[in-house]
C-alpha cells in the first residue's frame, strides 16, 4: 500500500505551466494573446515575425502606449492586469484581454523578453522572467515581445506540435481572424525573414477584400441590422456558392473571434431550406452587443461567450441573416438582384425596423462606386394577382392558382405578343416566356438576353413560401376533396396518424383510417389540391415517422412543408400555356429565395446577349 502524500502548495512556475495548458496550445495561441495585448495597448500598426512556423520564435511589435519601467515585472505576474479593477468592470469588460494570464503562461513555457517604451520615457526598458530589474535598452515607443523556443523545457508538450508548415498555417489563421475585426490597424507578417502579408489600415470593406478575396465578396450578400442594444453587420455567402466545408466561417462578438452555438445554430437555421446536400454556409459576421449583456469570462482562451438573453440573440441573428438570404438572388450569371431598380423605386423597409433616412444607405460597405441593389426589384410596385384565400366553393386548379398578370397600364394598348414582350422586358426582371423545352424548362426573353427556368423547382419554391406565410398567419386554406383518396398502409402508419392528428390538421391535412390497413385523405391545403395526393400523404407520414415525438415537430415544420410543396408543385412533362408560364415568372419575381428550390438547387440561369453573340462569333 502506497504511503500517504502530504498536501503542499505547488511552486509558482508549476502553477503557471498548468495554467498555460488552458491558454497556450501551440504557437498560434501565443500569437493570438500577444496580438490582443497589442490591440488593447491602442496600436495602429503591428509587425509579426515568425521563425520555424512560430516554434523557434514569435516576435510581435506594436506602436501602442507601452509599459512603464515599474510595471514591466508586474506584466509577468499571474493575474496582474491593467484591464479591470473590480467585479463590476469584469461584468462589462470591453477589452480583448482581462485575465492577466497570457504573458505569465507564455513565460512559463518559453523564453520571453519584453522591450517597451512609453511616450514619457527617454528610452526603452527590457525585462525577462527571473532577470530581477528591467534594464535600459533601445526601442521605439510601443512594446516589442519576443518569444523563443516554445515548449523546449516541456518535451511532453513539444511532441504534440505539428510540422513547421502546419503551425505556420495556424498562425496565419489566427492573424486573419484578428485582422478582420481590426481594419483600423495595419499588419505586417514575416516568416523566416521573408515578407508574407501586408494589410494597410482602412475600411472593413477593404480588409474583407484583402483577406477573404474578391470571389468571396462577389458571391456574398451584405447583412446590416440594428435593434436596440444589438447590431449585426457583415457578409453571408449566397446559397448557390456554399462550400463543402465550414472553413470560411468568421463570427466576431464585440470584435472578438468566438465560436458560439447560439449564433451558429441561428445561421444554420436561416440557411436550412436553401442549401443543397451537405453544403456549408460561409460568412464573416460582426455582432456588437452591450458588454453588460455578455459574459466573456467563460474559458481562459476567451473563444467562448455567454449571452444573458440567448433567445433574443438567436431570433435577431436568424431574422437578420434570413432577410439577407430572402432578398439576395444570384442563381443566374446576371441575377435578378443585380438588375437595376425601376426609376424611383427604393428597397422595402425590413419588417420590424424603421425605414432608412433619406439619403442614407443600409449597406455598410457603400463606397464611391455605385452599389448593386440586393432586393428583388419585382417586389417594388407589382402586386400578386393570386390570393391565398380561395373563393368559397372555388377549385384551386393550376390556372386559378397562377392567373396571368396583365402588363402595367399604358396609353398604347398591347396588340401583339411581340409588343407585349418588348414592354415587359423593361418591367419584369425575368422577362416574358417564349415557350417550354422538353416539358421541363421555360424559355424567357429579357432585355439582357434569355433565361431558362426549371419550372418544377421554381414552382416548388413559390408554393413552399406561400405555405409558410399562410401557416404563420394561421390562414392556410383547406380544400375538401369531393372523392377521398384511399390508399393502403401499415398498422404503424395508422398508429402514427392517431398520434399526430393535431399536427396534420395544423398543416391543412385531414387523414382518417378507412380500415385496419387503409387510409383516406379527405382534405389537403388548397394550394396542393391538384398535386399527387397519395404521394403527398405518404411523404408527410414518412417525415413524421423520422421526426419522432411531437415535441420535435415544431423544429421540423419547414421540412414537412417542403415535402408538401414538392409533391404539390407542377411536375415535369406537364404542358403549360404561355400565360401560365408568365404567371409563374411573375410569382417568382414576388417570392423570396426564388432563385433556389427548397433543396438548394438553382431555379434559373441567364445568358447575356454578349455571350450569345460570342457563340455565333457576331461582330468578330
Amino acid at each position: 500500500m502506497s504511503s500517504r502524500r502530504r498536501i503542499i502548495p505547488l511552486p509558482d512556475l508549476l502553477v503557471s505551466q498548468i495554467a498555460a495548458g488552458e491558454v497556450i496550445e501551440r504557437p498560434a495561441s501565443v500569437l493570438k494573446e500577444l496580438l490582443e495585448n497589442a490591440i488593447d495597448a491602442g496600436a495602429s500598426a503591428i509587425e509579426i515575425r515568425l521563425d520555424g512556423g512560430g516554434i523557434r520564435r514569435i516576435s510581435v511589435s506594436d506602436d501602442g502606449h507601452g509599459i512603464t519601467q515599474e510595471e514591466l515585472p508586474l506584466a509577468l505576474l499571474q493575474h496582474a492586469t491593467s484591464k479591470i479593477r473590480s467585479l463590476e468592470e469584469l461584468e462589462s469588460v470591453a477589452s480583448m484581454g482581462f485575465r492577466g494570464e497570457a504573458l505569465p503562461s507564455i513565460a512559463s513555457v518559453a523564453r520571453l523578453t519584453i522591450n517597451s517604451r512609453t511616450q514619457d520615457d527617454s528610452h526603452a526598458w527590457e525585462y525577462s522572467l527571473g532577470q530581477g530589474e528591467p534594464q535600459p535598452a533601445s526601442g521605439q515607443i510601443g512594446t516589442h515581445v519576443d518569444v523563443r523556443q516554445l515548449f523546449d523545457e516541456i518535451p511532453a508538450r513539444r511532441k504534440f506540435l505539428r510540422t513547421e508548415g502546419t503551425e505556420y498555417g495556424h498562425c496565419v489563421t489566427a492573424l486573419e481572424r484578428i485582422a478582420l475585426a481590426q481594419p483600423q490597424i495595419a499588419f505586417r507578417l514575416f516568416h523566416n525573414e521573408k515578407p508574407q502579408r501586408h494589410w494597410r489600415s482602412g475600411t472593413l470593406e477593404q480588409r474583407l477584400l484583402d483577406i477573404l478575396g474578391k470571389e468571396f465578396i462577389e458571391q456574398s450578400l451584405p447583412v446590416a441590422q440594428e435593434q436596440g442594444l444589438i447590431s449585426l453587420r457583415g457578409l453571408v455567402i449566397h446559397p448557390a456558392h456554399a462550400r463543402p466545408s465550414g472553413d470560411k466561417q468568421f463570427l466576431f462578438v464585440n470584435g472578438r473571434f468566438v465560436r458560439d452555438r447560439t449564433v451558429s445554430h441561428a445561421i444554420r437555421s436561416a440557411y436550412a431550406d436553401v442549401l443543397h446536400g451537405d453544403r456549408q454556409p460561409a460568412y464573416a459576421l460582426f455582432l456588437d452587443i452591450a458588454p453588460s449583456t455578455l459574459d466573456v469570462n467563460v474559458h481562459p482562451a476567451k473563444h467562448e461567450v455567454r449571452f444573458r438573453d440567448s433567445g433574443a440573440v438567436y431570433r435577431f441573428v436568424l431574422q437578420s441573416v434570413g432577410q439577407a438570404l430572402a432578398q439576395g438572388s444570384m442563381a443566374g450569371e446576371t441575377p435578378v438582384a443585380a438588375m437595376p431598380l425601376p426609376e424611383g423605386a427604393t428597397p422595402p423597409p425590413m419588417p420590424g425596423f424603421p425605414p432608412p433616412a433619406p439619403g442614407s444607405t443600409s449597406n455598410p460597405y457603400a463606397s464611391s462606386e455605385p452599389a448593386l441593389p440586393y432586393s428583388h426589384p419585382a417586389r417594388q410596385g407589382w402586386q400578386s394577382s393570386f390570393s391565398l384565400r380561395e373563393p368559397s366553393g372555388g377549385s384551386a386548379d393550376w390556372k386559378s392558382m397562377y392567373r396571368p398578370i396583365e402588363p402595367a397600364s399604358s396609353n398604347t394598348p398591347v396588340t401583339s405578343y411581340q409588343s407585349e414582350a418588348d414592354n415587359a422586358t423593361d418591367e419584369f426582371p425575368l422577362g416574358m416566356a417564349l415557350g417550354q423545352l422538353h416539358g421541363i424548362y421555360i424559355l424567357s426573353e429579357t432585355r439582357q438576353g434569355m433565361i431558362l427556368v426549371d419550372m418544377h423547382a421554381a414552382h416548388e419554391r413559390v408554393v413552399y413560401e406561400q405555405l409558410k406565410q399562410a401557416l404563420d398567419g394561421r390562414e392556410l386554406p383547406r380544400q375538401d376533396l369531393l372523392v377521398p383518396v384511399v390508399f393502403s398502409c401499415s398498422e404503424s402508419d395508422i398508429a402514427l396518424l392517431d398520434e399526430h392528428q393535431e399536427t396534420l390538421a395544423d398543416l391543412g391535412l385531414s387523414l382518417n383510417p378507412a380500415g385496419p390497413t387503409t387510409m383516406a385523405v379527405r382534405a389537403v391545403p388548397a394550394l396542393l389540391a391538384q398535386g399527387d395526393i397519395e404521394s403527398l400523404a405518404r411523404a408527410v407520414l414518412r417525415d413524421l415517422a423520422q421526426v419522432g415525438s411531437s415535441r420535435h415537430l415544431d423544429e421540423q415544420r419547414n421540412e414537412l412543408l417542403s415535402t408538401m410543396a414538392c409533391h404539390g408543385s407542377v411536375r415535369a412533362n406537364r404542358r403549360l400555356s404561355i400565360p401560365e408560364m408568365n404567371a409563374l415568372l411573375r410569382k417568382m419575381e414576388q417570392t423570396d429565395r426564388a432563385d433556389l428550390c427548397n433543396h438548394g438547387r438553382p431555379t434559373w440561369f441567364q445568358w447575356k446577349l454578349s455571350e450569345l453573340d460570342k457563340l455565333f462569333m457576331r461582330g468578330q
